[in-house]
């Protein structure tokens, strides 16, 4: 153990900071570094109190998954913010949807929305979710799959991406709340 520690303290920290948010974006295309918290300000400025949202999987590799569970990394924070999830549609002022809708997932989408309390909000998240023909043929409508969400359910908004970034889903997110307010 002593090593060890001996080691770490000679070699220093070795990762860095990166300059952007996103690493694959050109500097000059990433969004500035205080732009997330500017969205959540926005989000909560605009609904006055806190947003919860109920994530439902509907058929998805888990791609977006993993950027909305982004979404609550230190790095975002939205809970800190006053946006949250919660474990069930009853609590929930918007759905967050990602994948095509397989057929196995359609009744139980479809209960989860009659069970959020009105006025609800729903973004589809991901091109699956969104628009399963441009993807590819496996995702459109056939036997197992009802294709994109709009064929299920009604969808405020759509955050295209595959899968998109949590900058992304933050300003799909704030693009349904301006829009269920205006």
């Amino acid at each position: 153990m002593i090593p060890l520690l001996k080691r770490i303290i000679r070699t220093g920290i070795i990762s860095r900071k990166l300059p952007a948010i996103l690493a694959d974006v050109p500097a000059a295309q990433a969004p500035q570094a205080g732009e997330h918290e500017r969205l959540q300000d926005e989000i909560l400025n605009i609904l006055g109190r806190a947003l919860t949202i109920r994530e439902v999987d509907a058929g998805s590799c888990n791609g977006c998954e993993l950027e909305v569970h982004a979404l609550n990394n230190p790095y975002y924070n939205l809970e800190g913010r006053g946006i949250k999830f919660v474990a069930s549609p009853r609590h929930a002022d918007m759905l967050l949807v990602t994948g095509p809708v397989t057929r196995n997932m359609e009744n139980a989408l479809k209960v989860a929305y009659d069970c959020t309390p009105d006025p609800k909000l729903v973004v589809a998240v991901g091109d699956c979710g969104g628009g399963c023909g441009e993807v590819g043929p496996m995702f459109a409508e056939n036997y197992a799959s009802c294709g994109k969400v709009s064929n299920v359910i009604p969808v405020d908004v759509f955050v295209p991406g595959c899968p998109p970034t949590p900058a992304a889903l933050m300003q799909g997110i704030l693009a349904a709340i301006k829009g269920s307010k205006g």
